[in-house]
């Protein structure tokens, strides 16, 4: 399935051309799921999802950290299977509601806590202000990357500086 969307995209993936992969008939893809979007959705959750599994080690610097992090985000989304599973990720998202809650929890969780933690740290550390929201600063790092991801191009070096800034500024002390 990877391959496939890395190759022509969601749009292109059909049941007939899984089915013919898998080496079952049609039917039988249909028995068990409703449609390409929730066979694309299990196999998401039980696999890997694009920078769901980055981890950037804490350092002193929350700006070189947040850099390190929208680097590491950008690396995985600028590889064609990346970037195309991440764009099918959003398709799903749009077309099955609760499904797309299962995947953006199962993506969004790891990218939450990391930035839940880090922010943390830095509140400890007097580097950020104490009434900063950090869940809503977790909701930005998701959304920046889901963007990334849907124009299927990757954050440049200076698109994350700015960014990273932009964020220092409203949540620095």
């Amino acid at each position: 399935m990877r391959s496939a969307l890395a190759a022509e995209g969601f749009a292109a993936v059909t049941i007939e051309g899984l089915a013919a992969d898998a080496g079952v008939a049609k039917q039988t893809i249909y028995r068990w799921w409703p449609s390409k979007a929730a066979i694309l959705g299990e196999a998401l959750l039980e696999g890997s999802l694009p920078g769901g599994d980055i981890e950037v080690p804490f350092t002193d610097d929350l700006a070189a950290d947040l850099r390190a992090w929208f680097t590491a985000v950008s690396s995985s989304l600028s590889h064609p299977e990346g970037s195309a599973v991440a764009r099918a990720l959003i398709a799903v998202t749009a077309t099955d509601a609760e499904l797309g809650t299962r995947l953006n929890e199962r993506l969004a969780a790891p990218i939450r806590d990391w930035v839940l933690r880090r922010l943390r740290t830095a509140v400890d550390a007097g580097d950020v202000r104490a009434d900063v929201e950090a869940e809503v600063i977790a909701d930005q790092f998701v959304a920046i990357a889901s963007y990334a991801a849907m124009l299927g191009k990757p954050l440049a070096a200076q698109r994350i500086e700015q960014t990273v800034r932009v964020m220092m500024r409203g949540i620095g002390r």
